[in-house]
């Protein structure tokens, strides 16, 4: 697909938290940047009956609520409001299709993005209707936002739905975990660079641990999260694509199908989960009452519209294994969890140990680790010896690379910007493919299926902590621990 030189994006969902909280001001950066493309237009549709103007003094009073940098001016919001348009559409009436085919047909845009930035439960509806109504061809592309289904068969059923209607070159299933600038550099660290990849391996690595920390609660998303939890809402999709990517094998090309083959192989290599060891490998959790910042927070039972007897995890640890050549035998951690200590998302390689040690004291083993959040940056942790006395110990030193601070004249994208500008240009490089995301459903089955067989309820862990104690329990059968200095 070659880039657009002009574009109609159509958000439904035009009015919902997902469209004016991430997806437009995304837009607005890439405007600011200069990156959107000349000729385009965004058109939010929804239920509610209003005007163009409307809408448009709707979006500016929700742009007081972004982040203050990336806040417009009244000039700059003028002139992004101008390719700004609003439609009022219900997604269960055929001729409101028809209308919006005849709207898009207006110009004949080089592209047609139409964004799903609606309850999932809607996707099958939508695309059906989309098809019925034309609004399929060669130049549309479909944006399908997570979470893609609930389990296997629900996944199957919409990605059988999409198939019938898009081909699969046309439909992006979006993970803005793959948009951050971090997990860009994932890639960049493994593919761009001749050091690493000879100790990418089992023989020079111990384990790989992955922690996706969340300080904050529920909030208001209680009814939403109590029926998802923190496997289907964290590990199946962002935690999942982490591990890919640092387990995968060198791509032929930078080509979207060849990385997400390897990718694919990757998923189908993890270590199958059974009832016996879904009890030994993966702890569950649900934070009580504690403190976080100094402030004092309420347990998630006691969050607003939970049900008082829920079992949803608020937390998961895991260990799993990639069955092949390269990393047989290693242990990969997958933690995630919601009132931990910190909001931290880093990835840990942990190196094996000097075979035979010449120097005193304790032998502290190499690591690299890769922060994606709040931090962007790489760290990488050795022993050095200070220069003093002979016969001294080492002691450890750090080589630390704060991406922001080395790319600080550069305006950094953001993740809901790069996928939304990919989109448009027709790069699929950062979405999943359904093979993919149905093999991440397949893999985690067995855990949601063992849960729901146990009368066990989630482990409870205090707010402010790293979790229920079962979790490092489980790393420390290993002789190893998890990296909670973050």
């Amino acid at each position: 697909m070659q880039a657009a030189t002009s574009f109609d994006l159509v958000f439904f969902g035009g009015t919902g938290d997902l469209t004016w909280r991430k997806l437009m001001p995304a837009l607005f950066q890439a405007f600011r940047h200069g990156k959107l493309p000349a000729g385009g237009r965004i058109l939010a549709v929804a239920r509610d009956e209003q005007s163009d103007e409307k809408y448009r003094e709707w979006l500016r009073e929700r742009f007081k609520e972004v982040e203050g940098s990336k806040r417009p001016s009244d000039e700059e919001f003028q002139r992004f409001a101008s390719m700004v348009f609003y439609r009022r559409m219900d997604l269960s009436q055929p001729e409101h299709y028809t209308r919006l085919r005849e709207w898009l047909g207006e110009r004949q845009a080089d592209t047609v993005v139409l964004y799903l930035a609606t309850s999932p439960h809607l996707f099958t509806q939508i695309c059906e209707q989309l098809g019925a109504a034309g609004l399929n061809h060669p130049k549309v592309r479909v944006v399908l936002e997570k979470p893609l289904g609930h389990d296997l068969a629900s996944a199957q059923q919409i990605n059988r739905v999409v198939r019938s209607v898009f081909d699969e070159q046309q439909a992006f299933r979006i993970d803005h975990y793959l948009g951050k600038p971090s997990v860009q550099n994932l890639m960049a660290l493994r593919f761009g660079n001749a050091f690493f990849e000879p100790l990418w391996r089992r023989e020079s690595i111990a384990n790989i641990q992955i922690t996706l920390a969340e300080s904050l609660g529920v909030g208001t998303r209680g009814p939403f999260y109590d029926g998802t939890g923190a496997l289907r809402d964290m590990i199946q999709n962002h935690a999942l694509q982490l591990l890919t990517i640092l387990a995968m094998e060198p791509p032929a090309t930078n080509d979207a199908d060849a990385i997400r083959d390897e990718k694919l192989k990757v998923l189908r290599a993890l270590k199958p989960f059974t009832p016996e060891s879904v009890t030994r490998d993966v702890v569950r959790g649900q934070y009580r009452a504690g403190n976080v910042g100094g402030q004092s927070v309420p347990g998630y039972l006691q969050e607003s519209k939970v049900p008082p007897d829920s079992r949803c995890e608020t937390f998961v640890a895991l260990r799993t294994e990639v069955q092949n050549w390269r990393w047989a035998g290693v242990p990969f951690y997958l933690r995630t969890g919601k009132r931990l200590a910190a909001r931290d998302a880093q990835i840990v390689i942990n190196f094996r140990q000097v075979p035979h040690a010449i120097f005193p004291g304790p032998q502290r083993a190499n690591r690299l680790i890769i922060k994606l959040q709040p931090e962007d940056g790489l760290e990488l942790e050795l022993l050095a010896a200070k220069g003093g006395a002979p016969g001294e110990a080492l002691a450890p030193v750090k080589l630390d690379l704060d991406f922001d601070k080395a790319f600080s004249g550069a305006a950094r994208v953001g993740a809901y910007e790069r996928l939304l500008l990919d989109a448009i240009a027709g790069k699929l490089n950062l979405f999943v493919r359904s093979d993919e995301q149905e093999q991440a459903w397949r893999w985690v089955g067995p855990v949601l299926d063992a849960w729901a067989a146990s009368e066990e309820p989630p482990r409870p862990y205090t707010a402010g902590s790293w979790g229920p104690a079962a979790a490092s329990a489980m790393v420390a059968r290993d002789g190893f621990t998890w990296p909670e200095e973050v």
